[in-house]
C-alpha cells in the first residue's frame, strides 16, 4: 500500500483505495449505536438485518454470526427498539459496510418511558393537548375515514360494528403499515389524504393493540404533529384501556378500542329511531293537553250569557236606550217649561218698559221735521211743524204760542 497521492497519471487501484476504506473505518473500532430493528433474516445460524435510526433518515446492515447469536439472552426482531455493540467492517471484495455485532439488548423500558414522558411535556407546553382545541364529532357522518393495517381485524371490527349500528355509512379506507419502519410515513400519508377529502367527516386511525414497543409508532412527534394540524375530526383507537400513545392525547377522541371508536362515531340506528318515538309521543302528549286546555277554555267562553244567549246583550243595551230616551226627554221638557217662563217673564218686563206702553196710556211723542224728538219747547218756534206719534198712528201739528204754564 502506497501514500503517494493518485493522480491522473498515476491512479490508485480499486484495492488500494478499498483498502484504505477498510483501514479508515477498521480505526473506528466497536461502538455501541442505538437504533430500531427494521429487518432480521436468520440464514444457517447467522443473522442479517437492518437497523434504522429512531429520527432520521439512516439505516446500517448489521451480522450477527451463529456464535454470538447463541450467546443473546433475548429474542428479537423486527420493530424493536435495541442497543447493540457493533464494529463496522467494509468487505473489500464486494465494496460493502456491514455492522459485526458482538452484543445486543432490547433498549430499558425506562429509558423509553423516559424519553416519551419529555415529548408528552413539550408537545402539551405548546398547548396540543388542550381541551379547546379538541373538535366536535359530526353527529352522523356520511363518509368515515379509516387509517388502519391491510385486512387487519381492527379493520373489520370498525367496519362491522359501524354497518351494525348505521348500515348507510360510508368507508373510505387507506391502509398503511402499523408497525415497523414505514408505520410513521405511511400513516402520516394515509391522515393527510382523508383530510384533504371534502367527503370525509370523520377520521378514525385503528389498530388492535399490541405491546408498548409496536405502539411507539402512534407516539412518533412527527405522527402527533400531523394528527394535531388535522382540520377533520380524528378519533384515536389503536390500543387497549391500558395503553396511551400520544396520539390518544393529541386527537379530538380516544376509544380504547376499534369497536368502541365505531360505537362512539356512529349512533346506533334503533336508539335514534326509540328517540323520534319517544319525542313524537311526548311531542303529541303535549299537543293533546294544548288542545284540552284551549277546548275547556273555549267551553267556558261559551257558557257565558253573552255567548249562550246573544239577544242578551241587544235586549239589555234595548232597556238600557229606552230608560235613557225617557230621561232624556224628561229634563228636556223640564228645561223648556222654565226657558218658557223665562221668556214671559221676560216679555212683561219688556213690555212695562217698551215706548208703546207709554203711548198706551195717552202719551204722545213730537218729533221735529229732522226726526228728532222733541223735547224742550224752546226747540219749537212758533210754526214749527211737527210730527205726533200716538198709541195708534200719527198727526202732524203745528207749534203755537206756548202758554204761561208750559214756561
Amino acid at each position: 500500500m502506497t501514500d503517494a497521492p493518485a493522480t491522473v497519471e498515476a491512479p490508485w487501484p480499486v484495492a488500494l483505495l478499498s483498502g484504505k476504506i477498510r483501514g479508515y473505518i477498521e480505526r473506528l473500532g466497536m461502538v455501541w449505536v442505538e437504533g430500531e430493528i427494521t429487518q432480521w433474516g436468520a440464514s444457517g445460524g447467522n443473522v442479517y438485518g437492518k437497523l434504522k435510526d429512531l429520527s432520521e433518515d439512516a439505516t446500517v446492515s448489521f451480522t450477527i454470526w451463529s456464535s454470538v447469536r447463541a450467546k443473546l439472552t433475548a429474542d428479537f426482531k423486527a420493530g424493536d427498539r435495541v442497543v447493540a455493540l457493533v464494529k463496522p467492517n467494509f468487505w473489500v471484495k464486494g465494496g460493502t459496510l456491514t455492522m459485526q455485532a458482538f452484543e445486543m439488548r432490547h433498549v430499558g423500558l425506562g429509558d423509553l418511558l423516559e424519553r416519551l414522558e419529555r415529548l408528552r411535556k413539550q408537545l402539551a407546553s405548546e398547548g396540543l393537548f388542550d381541551a379547546s382545541r379538541k373538535k366536535r364529532l359530526p353527529f352522523l357522518p356520511h363518509c368515515i375515514g379509516l387509517v388502519t393495517g391491510k385486512d387487519s381485524d381492527a379493520e373489520k371490527d370498525v367496519i362491522r360494528n359501524a354497518q351494525l349500528r348505521w348500515p348507510a355509512v360510508n368507508f373510505r379506507v387507506a391502509h398503511a403499515a402499523v408497525q415497523g419502519d414505514r408505520a410513521v410515513g405511511e400513516v402520516t400519508s394515509a391522515i393527510a389524504r382523508l383530510d384533504a377529502d371534502p367527503e370525509v367527516d370523520v377520521i378514525i386511525v385503528a389498530r388492535g393493540g399490541g405491546d408498548f414497543q409496536n405502539l411507539l409508532t402512534f407516539s412518533d412527534e412527527s405522527l402527533v404533529r400531523a394528527a394535531a394540524a388535522c382540520v377533520t375530526p380524528l378519533v384515536s383507537a389503536i390500543g387497549h384501556e391500558a395503553d396511551r400513545p400520544l396520539l390518544d392525547e393529541v386527537a379530538d377522541l380516544r376509544a380504547s378500542t376499534p369497536t368502541d371508536a365505531a360505537k362512539r362515531v356512529v349512533p346506533d340506528v334503533s336508539d335514534e329511531l326509540n328517540r323520534v318515538q319517544q319525542a313524537r309521543a311526548r311531542l303529541s302528549s303535549r299537543l293533546t293537553g294544548i288542545l284540552s286546555s284551549e277546548i275547556d277554555r273555549i267551553s267556558q267562553l261559551r257558557s257565558r250569557p253573552v255567548l249562550v244567549d246573544p239577544r242578551w246583550i241587544i235586549d239589555s243595551r234595548s232597556e238600557d236606550l229606552t230608560r235613557y230616551v225617557a230621561r232624556g226627554a224628561e229634563l228636556t221638557g223640564r228645561i223648556l217649561e222654565r226657558a218658557e217662563a223665562a221668556v214671559v217673564e221676560l216679555r212683561s218686563q219688556l213690555r212695562a218698559l217698551s215706548p208703546q206702553g207709554t203711548l198706551d196710556r195717552g202719551y204722545a211723542i213730537a218729533q221735529l221735521p229732522g226726526g228728532l224728538v222733541l223735547r224742550r219747547a224752546d226747540d219749537s218756534p212758533v210754526g214749527t211743524e211737527l210730527l205726533l206719534t200716538l198709541a195708534h198712528g200719527t198727526v202732524a201739528a203745528i207749534a203755537g204760542v206756548p202758554s204761561a204754564a208750559s214756561k
